[in-house]
């Protein structure tokens, strides 16, 4: 397999929004289950009920130290693995072209599986930038090797995707980001379009808005509310139908099993001109979660365990 930089764009399938091919032809699901900060002890069962709901996409991280349980509720499902969209993240940890296929080998020993869908660098890490340079150029290799079918980045900010593109050989196929009605990162978005990477969100109904003080919560918005009314749905269930029509992944997460049917439940209902607008206009450009330029190896490098 040649490394090659790809001009494919993302496509999201049929108006029923349910797949989305990335930038290498791979296709995978739009809406995924999360489980950051999800406890090992009810992971397997999360998953399992997300894949009885009719999820076939989970993402996990190396550094969420439950990659082992989502490998257990995969096969407690009995949904056939090739069925199933395993994506997971390299920590900064295992960052190096020797070190990061070694960090891919414990994922996917801990999953139990021979392969894994998507795999993401988890930062920038902007304070060793080339170890980041060397870490993906390890992913390029996995994914000409074929044990990856896709490689990206999570948390990069333009200035760092734009060197990562300039240094290696793969247009990442997705980048994985803080993103929801109160910040939504357009000038990040529209550089991801240029490139044919997929924008995925992390916290996509706006959790992080809802604890560490934050003086409003995107669940209780009115226009999101209200537009919900309108439909029937949630609010949470309004902002993951914007994410889906405006072409973006989102991977909301919860262990409680009416939110994970209610969070799948956007299929059947689809929001208007205005009603996106009315969502977009409320952004806010102020970030709920860390700052990458935080993210370094002194204070946040932990040992990946084996598996």
């Amino acid at each position: 397999m040649t490394l090659t930089r790809s001009r494919f764009v993302p496509t999201v399938e049929g108006m029923t929004d349910t797949k989305i091919t990335l930038n290498n032809g791979v296709v995978m699901p739009s809406l995924g289950l999360g489980v950051f900060q999800t406890p090992p002890d009810v992971t397997a069962a999360a998953v399992e009920e997300a894949l009885r709901v009719g999820y076939r996409h989970i993402d996990t991280a190396a550094a969420y130290f439950n990659e082992r349980e989502v490998g257990e509720g995969i096969r407690q499902s009995g949904v056939p693995r090739e069925e199933v969209f395993v994506e997971t993240k390299i920590w900064i940890s295992d960052y190096g072209y020797d070190a990061t296929p070694h960090g891919f080998e414990k994922s996917a020993a801990k999953l139990g599986v021979d392969y894994i869908d998507l795999v993401l660098l988890h930062q920038p890490l902007p304070s060793a930038f080339n170890l980041t340079l060397d870490a993906y150029r390890a992913l390029e290799k996995l994914l000409a090797d074929g044990t990856v079918r896709a490689i990206g980045v999570s948390n990069f900010m333009p200035e760092y995707l734009e060197r990562l593109l300039a240094e290696t050989s793969v247009v990442p196929a997705v980048n994985q980001i803080e993103l929801h009605p109160y910040y939504q990162h357009k000038e990040l978005q529209a550089l991801h379009a240029e490139h044919g990477i997929l924008t995925q969100a992390w916290s996509p109904i706006g959790g992080i808005t809802s604890y560490g003080g934050a003086e409003k919560s995107a669940f209780e918005d009115p226009t999101l509310l209200e537009i919900g009314r309108g439909h029937g749905k949630s609010a949470a269930q309004v902002m993951l139908r914007w994410h889906l029509q405006q072409g973006r992944s989102a991977i909301p997460k919860s262990v409680n099993p009416e939110r994970i049917a209610e969070n799948f439940d956007v299929f059947d209902f689809e929001l208007s001109g205005q009603q996106l607008a009315a969502i977009d206009a409320l952004d806010t450009g102020v970030r709920g979660g860390p700052e990458a330029d935080f993210i370094n190896l002194t204070d946040h490098a932990f040992p990946i365990p084996e598996a």
